[in-house]
């Protein structure tokens, strides 16, 4: 065995004798920075032994630079080293030099260290550091491992000498800003990186960096002791750097690799080295998961961190740029300060809890505040406890808050900043609840407290002109209500009870009726509110999932809904919740879809009977002023319309008709597959028209096309002539439109005309691969079978975690049991599928058929 091969065995058990240390220590967070400092002793030692033997002159330096710089060293972290050369040698142009340099990184690999390094000379390290503020916050934790202290010190000189403490602070500044967007501005994203996000260890290593570019010091103590954190703080900034270093080390022991994210592959295997164990709460039915009480531990520190971040950093900063201008008296409270509300003691909230309220009322009110200052954030931090539940039952304090949910302006970002500095868990307990509630549906990316706050905001936006052009129809109908707090307020509770078991609309429902008695609101707006919690589901539901050409779900949805005022306020609520989910779950074809279900409603509430010959007729004459435009031969509807039902006519709207008509009426009862497609009218997509003589398993086949090509069905309407030919339209997304449109339509209209002329038996189903995130949390497939309120026909409702190739499984199933299919509704919420479809059979029939059909699509679901 070699030298290196010896140190790298030697450097390796005595790396897993201390992993296995924080495996089995951390209990507890008090010994989690003693075992990183010895990981980073470790890796001195081991980097002072390979400098010796590379024989470089006693004149050059070793420096240990970035995070190693500052002594501790988590399990897979980089190395980060210097390697620091008096102004007098040039490595380049000395080939031994530079000889030398390549051996020595080249040991560091060989003996396991991943090294990161750099040769600069003093003068060469200040201009490096001049360009780039990454170079000056690299070296500004450098620490000097071996060589010559007079080199390292002057080399500290003179990097101190041109550091701009003020300049550094704001490149410090824009680049957390920076790296906080690209985080939606939140610690509560459902995969947080516990180093980068908003409250992550960066926040916390921030402060320490624009301080030591100030000279304030190099610790949390030396920060107290000049005045810029409370010792209260420091304990605070402590614990939960502590906590969030001991959940970064041990993610890297389980990744087995530097792995910052809190991926849900390893949140579970992170959350069982701290002890947790998926359970049920006593007298609860819902499972609490190992990960779930994790990552609530996560998120409260996270938050902890955030707010005291925030408090430390303007203080820094006042302190590099004393404010001259003298404060504006607001009242005899509040001061005005550089636009930030200043308190006019510290102990101000201790004296006068009303005072805590008022301070977001005034920062709605009052123009030009944009936050809050160091002192206010530091007062409100350190009153906390006197929001107890005597401070809910005030009823100052109760009409103050009722005041801020009912201003006209800033009621986002007050609620934002009330959840930030925790005012809004502790005067809303039961929003305290699910401050960090996980949510494991498969389509919400956001906790419950988040995704709450983001339904705010949406709901806001509908009333704001600037955000207009986003959805014009919802800015439309907001500009005609008369109430915004109350949307506002069922905003707040529609997902308040989320995590406890049982319906959450239900339960939310008691809840908001509570506040609304708590906080003497009319009966008639409380009337409105509860509705809009206990249904803020059933409108996406029946949307997506029901057959809006039926009029009997029309009529019952506008008897559930009552009027048009609360069919308005529902539609607005609806919307805003679905955009709150996650970013994927949102698309134009569930936006139409909504919209169609208001109109359609809207006529009923109006005192229209819904007639569907009436809404027929209609929809024939718009369709042929629209065919009008294209100069087709007198009556060249007719051969095609003839074959056609009500059916047909009310689930298509007039621009479908016309465009069916214009497509087909020269190829009524053709023998070859009629195949043509559109960018589909509703903005995203392809619409893609099929017309051919009727097969059992024909559905099946175009599912399997769009399987193979790539393509995501969104709807599907199936149409059977009277004689015989299939008229199916589907609604297709592929993430390659709308860039590769010409070239996907003419795809589309040749090769599925093709498959659908080909023979033959069924290919097989593919096996899509499933996202990390649903084999984390898979969810069980679920089938329900029940004949339609006709008896004629059967609904079946599918759930299941999502996967490629999914829906054809379905079909293939549906087609080896002969059964055909009248509609099909596919609802994609993230990466699970709610899919609802209108069949009929002969063997939906016979019981013992049926289970078989269950069972095989259970089957189909559930293989991986």
């Amino acid at each position: 065995m070699t030298d290196l091969q010896a140190l790298r065995q030697q450097y390796k058990e005595q790396k897993a004798a201390l992993l296995q240390q924080l495996q089995t220590e951390g209990a507890t967070t008090r010994g989690i920075h003693g075992l990183l400092t010895r990981l980073a002793r470790l890796v001195d030692d081991l980097l002072a032994d390979l400098w010796q033997r590379a024989g470089f002159p006693e004149a050059f330096a070793l420096a240990a630079v970035g995070g190693y710089g500052r002594g501790e060293l988590f399990p897979y972290s980089d190395v980060d080293v210097l390697v620091l050369l008096p102004d007098s040698v040039v490595a380049d142009n000395e080939p031994e030099l530079k000889s030398r340099l390549e051996a020595f990184i080249g040991s560091c690999w060989d003996v396991g260290l991943e090294i990161g390094s750099s040769v600069r000379t003093l003068s060469e390290c200040v201009a490096e550091a001049g360009k780039d503020v990454t170079v000056q916050t690299s070296l500004l934790e450098a620490r000097l491992l071996i060589g010559p202290p007079e080199l390292f010190a002057a080399f500290q000189q003179a990097f101190r000498a041109h550091l701009d403490a003020q300049a550094f602070f704001v490149a410090k500044s824009l680049e957390l800003r920076q790296r906080h967007n690209k985080s939606e501005n939140t610690p509560y994203s459902l995969e947080p990186n516990c180093k980068e996000s908003p409250g992550g260890l960066r926040d916390l290593q921030t402060i320490l960096w624009v301080a030591k570019a100030a000279g304030f010091g190099d610790t949390w103590d030396d920060l107290a002791a000049k005045g810029l954190a409370t010792p209260f703080e420091v304990r605070q900034i402590k614990s939960n750097e502590a906590l969030l270093s001991l959940i970064r080390a041990r993610l890297h022991v389980v990744a087995k690799r530097r792995e910052d994210r809190l991926v849900f592959d390893l949140q579970t295997a992170v959350a069982e080295t701290f002890g947790y164990q998926s359970h049920a709460p006593d007298g609860s039915r819902l499972a609490v998961r190992a990960s779930e009480a994790l990552m609530r531990r996560y998120y409260w520190a996270a938050k902890a961190v955030s707010q005291l971040h925030q408090i430390l950093m303007l203080n820094i900063e006042e302190r590099l740029h004393p404010n001259t201008h003298e404060p504006r008296r607001i009242n005899e409270r509040f001061f005005e300060k550089a636009g930030m509300i200043e308190v006019a003691s510290d102990d101000l909230y201790l004296n006068q809890p009303h005072a805590i309220l008022e301070t977001f009322l005034l920062y709605e009110t009052t123009v030009g505040l944009k936050g809050l200052s160091a002192r206010t954030l530091r007062a409100l931090y350190n009153a906390r406890h006197v929001m107890d539940g005597a401070f809910r039952r005030d009823p100052v304090n109760r009409r103050t808050f009722l005041s801020i949910l009912q201003q006209s302006e800033g009621i986002t970002h007050a609620m934002r900043l009330m959840n930030q500095t925790s005012v809004l868990g502790r005067y809303l307990w039961v929003f305290r609840r699910i401050v960090g509630q996980m949510q494991h549906d498969l389509f919400h990316v956001y906790t419950v407290d988040q995704h709450i706050l983001m339904v705010l905001r949406n709901v806001r936006r509908f009333f704001m002109a600037e955000h207009a052009h986003e959805y014009p129809f919802c800015s439309q109908l907001a500009a005609g209500w008369d109430k915004p707090w109350i949307l506002y307020t069922a905003a707040l509770f529609h997902d308040i009870a989320k995590g406890r078991g049982g319906d959450h609309s239900e339960l939310g429902r008691a809840e908001v009726r509570r506040f609304c008695r708590d906080h003497d609101i009319a009966s008639e707006d409380s009337a409105l509110i509860e509705l809009l919690v206990g249904e803020h589901l059933t409108m996406s539901r029946i949307a997506q999932k029901e057959d809006l050409s039926d009029p009997e779900v029309i009529q019952n949805f506008a008897k559930r809904v009552g009027n048009e005022r609360n069919l308005t306020a529902l539609y607005l609520l609806t919307v805003a919740d679905i955009r709150g989910t996650s970013p994927k779950v949102w698309n134009a074809w569930k936006g139409k879809l909504l919209e169609d279900l208001y109109r359609y409603t809207l006529r009923v509430l109006g005192g229209r009977a819904p007639d569907a010959s009436a809404e027929i007729e209609a929809r024939k004459r718009e369709a042929l002023v629209q065919l009008a435009l294209y100069a087709l031969p007198h009556e060249v509807q007719k051969p095609l319309w003839d074959t056609l039902d009500v059916s047909y006519f009310m689930r298509h709207d007039a621009g479908d008709i016309a465009w069916h008509t214009r497509q087909l009426s020269r190829h009524v009862a053709t023998p070859e597959p009629i195949v043509r497609a559109r960018q589909s009218p509703v903005g995203e997509g392809m619409q893609v028209l099929v017309y051919t003589a009727d097969q059992p398993d024909l559905f099946a086949r175009i599912c399997g096309y769009f399987d193979q090509a790539g393509f995501s069905i969104l709807d599907a309407k199936i149409h059977t002539t009277s004689n015989g030919y299939a008229l199916d339209t589907f609604q297709v997304v592929t993430q390659m439109l709308p860039e590769h449109y010409r070239e996907l339509t003419s795809m589309v209209q040749s090769d599925l005309a093709r498959t659908l002329t080909e023979a033959g038996p069924l290919p097989p189903p593919s096996r899509g691969r499933v996202s990390r995130r649903v084999k984390s949390f898979p969810i069980a497939p679920r089938i329900d079978l029940r004949p339609d309120e006709k008896a004629q026909r059967w609904l079946l409702s599918i759930s299941a975690s999502d996967r490629l190739g999914l829906l054809y499984m379905v079909a293939r199933v549906l087609a080896q049991h002969h059964i055909s299919l009248q509609m099909a509704k596919v609802s994609t919420l993230g990466e699970r599928v709610e899919d609802t479809f209108l069949i009929q059979g002969p063997e939906l029939q016979q019981n013992r058929k049926q289970i078989e059909i269950e069972t095989e699509l259970l089957k189909a679901l559930g293989t991986v």
